[in-house]
């Protein structure tokens, strides 16, 4: 292949695309620096425990758990655009004040308040993606970003683990003033983004009470994202239970696993918009989903396999079953980008996007304590468990998105829905940012699973 059809092929859907996906980049770089160093930085400088780390975490997981529907219904009311850049430039404030706390109550504040403003940011900058991208390049422009923002968490571990060479405390210090200049950095370039169709409200709008029932009144909905939550518990396939197994049930070195998320990290560089090809509306997004759960119990059969097998054979069929996990990552993406085109009330994408961040949540908060049981307790009964669960929800998830569409069909005017399928931002114009999602303040974990 020549250098220029590489480079044609590293070419972004659309000027817009471009843009957001640069943005994406300094995102990651910026959390994946501080992430890096965050369980040295959390231990060493702040001064805590491994067990008070945990426990701040978890409340502060609570919180955004708690946050996520409020923080939507405000996006709807004040738009996304602003409210995206108040939770850039919020979490800038924080990471910059992180090297002053010196305490557990004060590393619980700062955690739980990350995570809320973090939950308004992602709800906002959902609303905002999908309001601004064309529908019929929304797929293909979120792929690119996904590449790109698996590059930055790349670049910004290599920055990272640079800061940790040094050995020093004042780099260590210097750490979230990075990142929070990068926040920064982002919190500006939305202010200058063009207005998506939600920021267009006037005040007197905004006062106003937006028709028809709310998310949580709607059970397809509900059910389609819990069910891909279920399915985004091929994460803790890919970082928990495989390397687990690995280490305690198979004979294959331990220095394999730096290889495995290597492969991992590459696989969702550079392949998202091959696996989002053709994904375009609600019937392809569920042959993405199918083809997701395929890899997913494909990688559950490979790897039960090694727990009787020997040297090279182990090593082959352990980095296959990663593989395959990375796949049931790269297509369930793709098909969660359609439903969040396809299945929201166009009117309320804010709370929507809160309602989904709340039943997702359900679908895989259970997954690292019951599928490290299964499969280490119980061994190969226990992965066959595993695939079937799998199984049950990719059946389950067709008729729950029938049933979200329907709903829709029923309490949202016809000509919105067709305005939300036809509109779309101006891909020649404005320039976008990356999912600010909650800053994530725990210790480090491997790129693709962002």
């Amino acid at each position: 292949m020549t250098l220029s059809a590489l480079l044609g092929r590293a070419r972004p859907p659309s000027p817009l695309a471009g843009r957001l996906s640069v943005q994406s980049l300094l995102f990651a770089l910026g959390e994946g620096t501080f992430m890096t160093g965050s369980a040295v930085f959390f231990t060493k400088i702040v001064g805590l425990s491994a067990a008070q780390v945990g426990l701040g975490l978890t409340l502060a997981g609570i919180a955004a758990f708690l946050a996520a529907v409020p923080m939507g219904k405000l996006v709807d009311r004040y738009g996304p655009k602003k409210m995206w850049a108040v939770s850039a430039a919020g979490q800038a404030a924080m990471f910059a004040v992180w090297p002053f706390i010196t305490d557990f109550q004060g590393y619980v504040l700062m955690a739980v308040g990350m995570e809320v403003i973090g939950a308004l940011g992602a709800a906002a900058y959902g609303a905002y993606t999908i309001d601004v991208l064309p529908p019929d390049e929304r797929v293909k422009s979120r792929a690119y970003m996904y590449s790109a923002l698996n590059l930055g968490f790349t670049l910004g571990s290599v920055m990272g683990g640079i800061a940790l060479a040094f050995q020093s405390n004042a780099v260590l210090h210097a750490l979230p003033w990075f990142t929070a200049a990068v926040f920064l950095v982002n919190a500006a370039a939305v202010t200058r983004l063009p207005k998506a169709s939600h920021d267009e409200r006037t005040p007197e709008d905004r006062k106003l009470r937006i028709p028809g029932p709310g998310p949580l009144r709607n059970p397809g909905w509900l059910l389609t994202n819990f069910f891909s939550g279920v399915f985004w518990t091929n994460q803790v396939l890919l970082n928990v239970v495989i390397p687990l197994w690995l280490v305690e049930q198979t004979d294959a070195p331990r220095v394999l696993l730096a290889f495995l998320f290597g492969t991992n990290t590459v696989m969702c560089i550079f392949l998202p918009m091959v696996t989002s090809r053709g994904v375009k509306d609600l019937p392809t997004a569920l042959k993405a989903i199918r083809l997701s759960s395929t890899f997913f119990v494909l990688s559950c059969l490979i790897t039960l396999a090694t727990h009787d097998t020997v040297g090279w054979v182990t090593i082959a069929l352990v980095w296959l079953g990663h593989v395959t996990v990375t796949g049931a990552e790269l297509y369930l993406s793709a098909a969660s980008w359609s439903f969040e085109a396809e299945l929201m009330d166009p009117r309320q994408r804010g709370a929507y996007q809160g309602a989904a961040e709340l039943s997702g949540t359900l679908g895989k908060v259970w997954a690292p304590a019951a599928y490290t049981f299964l499969a280490l307790s119980w061994g190969a009964a226990g992965w066959l468990v595993i695939a079937g669960i799998i199984l049950l929800a990719t059946v389950a998830i067709h008729p729950s998105t029938r049933l979200a569409r329907r709903f829709l069909e029923r309490h949202v005017p016809a000509d919105a829905l067709a305005d939300a399928r036809a509109s779309g931002g101006d891909a020649d114009e404005g320039a976008g940012a990356p999912s600010p999602g909650p800053a994530d303040v725990s210790p480090p974990e491997p790129v693709g699973s962002r």
